[in-house]
């Protein structure tokens, strides 16, 4: 059986190209240099229609005083919004709030809790 996809063994023109040296690349074809790319005209926004570019890209002050306007006004919407939103919110701030102490001492008593539980159904269990 042979192979399905190549050329036979037996093909008379399998090496009929001349090798190369061991070492050696083979020669690259001359590639034609391209022009340099040529970009003109103003830059716009994406999302424009087709206004001239004066009237769509406003003057650098304005820009400024625009992004200045827009980040104070979402920094007073966060400032307003509550801290603790949902129940979640809420068991999160308290998780927070508790000093490494109490959290240790929670823990503890879960424990503690978890034992006395076990206990508790091995002495149902042997009656």
């Amino acid at each position: 059986m042979g192979n399905i996809c190549g050329k036979s063994s037996s093909d008379p023109d399998a090496f009929s190209t001349p090798g190369r040296i061991v070492g050696t690349t083979p020669a690259q074809p001359q590639r034609a240099s391209l022009p340099p790319r040529v970009v003109g005209g103003p830059p716009r926004k994406l999302g424009g229609g087709n206004d001239s570019a004066a009237a769509a890209a406003p003057s650098s002050s304005a820009a400024v005083e625009a992004r200045e306007t827009g980040s104070r006004g979402c920094r007073e919407q966060r400032r307003l919004l509550p801290k603790t939103q949902g129940k979640l919110g809420q068991q999160l701030a308290a998780q927070k709030k508790q000093s490494r102490q109490e959290t240790l001492n929670e823990i503890s008593q879960e424990e503690r809790r978890a034992r006395d539980a076990e206990q508790a159904a091995q002495a149902r269990a042997h009656n």
